[in-house]
């Protein structure tokens, strides 16, 4: 049996007002950039770790008032081998909890902390004030009633077998090296040796550095000169001594150099990039954790470290983020990883995915897996994760079915809003048919992602369309995010309803492929007198040939012909202003 920090809640710390997380074993923290991912890892940090870096700054501000403390609630409670909650701590863990500051709900077990962080006047410094709750209250999001809890007993926080770590994005090897402090200097710092070792080690490198010097000319050169000094100082010791290599063994991590390559060669760290570099010091940070539960197995101490590591993905390539996943979830203990990555978001497990979205302010979504079935999750799986990773970290998402729109649609946004979509972090995301929106749908409302569909307006699509939005468990109307197309239409013969033809037609003639821009330009006017004669029907006919071709010319020769857009795109990017709280420009 083991234990396992259930629950966080934060409020008044950096960008989170106010905010409950659940976690697992391993928790993958996702989201877009300034969403309080990095503020979540830094708020645990002063809960349980190192506290020295508090500042002003840490506190949060809203309408230009700065709150007057920092809240950090940690539920830490027992589980077993499996990571389930189980109803008592074991005697160990008991122990070093003690019986008086462990809680109990009447059947299960809990050990509730908070700590609050003031500001000192008279001592002008930060105060930061550890309590054990008398119980653990209901969260609601917007709902404070939880600061009143009776906060109980002091207490101080600090026990060694419940050690956190934590692994900014900016770890480089090469200055761990260099760092006493960083987790490899610790490990080198405590490198031992027998008393008979040390002798024998330290005779070879003595034979070592003796041979090196007498076999260069170089070196002897230098150290017959340097003997000079003897005379000039009357030294009657032994003088001058060369050591191309350490002398003694105390300073061997003083000289230490990685290396790593392949069969053929390898280089020292330094001339590796940062990818190598940054992932070999998070393994580091595993192998120091893998000694400290070795030193406690040992000793028969109950150990679990609690490590929070920032963008474990930084510089390396796709496959190596999804094994780099791997390499963390194996480490004992519990992991809680920010990222910007949609490998590693991909290869974690469903239930594991936590996602930070800020509106009005910073929230925290999950996937609802009891109220999933498995077929649910192998489609979000299949159909969203491993298809379309990048969602993770949207402000907000278009839904439709085809491929027209998929193409036409990041082109007219450009045109309307005056900037990309990748800009204002918007995905349009096509989901392959009228029957695929469950999934998706149930994916961004449990991340709390904003969502629009636009939809073809055939019966049976939108009979099946307005089914799966009345079970998406969605609290806004279907009208506020829901944009259908007119009488019976797809996209293209929209399109075409909104009198797009002579658009549509341009785009087919200029379409055409020709040895070179002479023959173009020679064959496009014949070309367009051929299809200048065709009716809505050939038109439209023409167009879904070659779908993902054609669409972005024809979205491009609408832009250029200074017509208004279509008027249901339109619609749709008025709805995107409003959930991104985008003002309208005055008319």
């Amino acid at each position: 049996m083991s234990i396992l920090i259930k629950t966080v809640r934060i409020a008044g710390f950096r960008g989170l007002e106010n905010i409950e997380v659940e976690l697992e074993q391993t928790t993958v923290l996702t989201g877009m950039n300034n969403t309080g991912k990095t503020s979540f890892l830094k708020a645990l940090q002063i809960a349980l770790g190192n506290r020295q870096f508090i500042s002003q700054d840490d506190f949060f501000i809203k309408d230009n008032c700065c709150a007057d403390n920092i809240t950090i609630d940690v539920l830490i409670v027992p589980v077993d081998a499996n990571g389930k909650q189980t109803d008592d701590f074991n005697e160990d863990w008991e122990v070093l909890f003690t019986t008086d500051r462990i809680r109990t709900d009447g059947i299960k077990s809990f050990f509730p902390l908070r700590t609050d962080v003031t500001f000192d006047v008279k001592k002008n410094s930060y105060k930061v004030q550890q309590n054990i709750l008398k119980s653990w209250s209901d969260f609601k999001n917007g709902d404070t009633n939880w600061f009143a809890t009776d906060k109980g007993n002091k207490t101080r926080f600090n026990f060694d077998e419940l050690p956190f770590f934590y692994m900014d994005a900016q770890r480089d090897i090469l200055e761990d090296t260099k760092l006493r402090g960083s987790y490899l200097g610790k490990m080198l710092s405590k490198i031992e040796y027998s008393a008979e070792d040390i002798q024998a080690i330290e005779q070879q490198i003595e034979a070592l550095n003796e041979k090196a010097v007498n076999s260069s000319d170089i070196l002897s050169h230098i150290k017959a000169t340097l003997k000079g000094l003897d005379s000039a100082l009357e030294n009657t010791s032994s003088g001058i001594e060369l050591t191309p290599f350490t002398k003694k063994i105390r300073d061997l991590n003083k000289g230490l150099t990685i290396y790593y390559g392949d069969s053929q060669d390898s280089f020292s760290m330094e001339y590796h990039g940062m990818g190598t570099r940054s992932w070999s010091s998070l393994l580091t940070l595993k192998s120091f954790i893998g000694l400290l539960a070795s030193n406690a197995e040992k000793e028969s101490t109950v150990f679990f470290p609690i490590l929070a590591i920032e963008e474990p993905e930084a510089h390396l390539h796709p496959n190596a983020q999804k094994q780099l996943y791997s390499q963390i979830n194996s480490i004992a203990g519990q992991k809680i990883i920010s990222t910007h990555s949609p490998y590693i978001a991909a290869v974690a497990e469903l239930d594991q995915i936590r996602n930070f979205y800020k509106d009005k302010q910073v929230c925290c979504g999950k996937v609802a897996i009891d109220a999933l079935s498995d077929e649910d999750q192998r489609k979000i799986n299949r159909q969203v994760i491993n298809s379309r990773g990048e969602i993770f970290f949207s402000k907000l998402i278009v839904f439709f079915e085809g491929e027209t729109e998929e193409q036409a649609l990041p082109i007219f946004a450009k045109h309307y809003f005056g900037k990309s979509a990748v800009e204002m972090g918007v995905d349009f995301v096509g989901v392959g048919s009228c029957n695929s929106y469950l999934p998706f749908l149930r994916f961004a409302e449990s991340l709390n992602i904003p969502w629009l569909i636009l939809s073809d307006a055939e019966t049976i699509t939108v009979d099946r369309v307005k089914k799966q939005f009345g079970k998406s468990n969605s609290s806004r109307s279907e009208s506020d995010v829901i944009v259908y197309l007119d009488d019976d239409n797809d996209f293209e013969k929209q399109l075409i309803a909104d009198n797009f033809q002579d658009e549509i037609k341009k785009s087919l003639a200029t379409f055409d492929v020709y040895n070179n821009e002479q023959h173009r330009q020679a064959k496009e006017p014949q070309r367009l007198l051929e299809i200048d004669q065709y009716n809505d029907n050939n038109l439209y006919e023409e167009i879904t040939k070659k779908k993902t071709q054609f669409a972005p010319v024809i979205a491009e020769q609408i832009i250029q012909s200074g017509k208004a857009l279509p008027p249901k795109i339109i619609e749709l990017f008025r709805k995107i202003k409003i959930m991104l709280h985008i003002k309208e420009e005055a008319s």
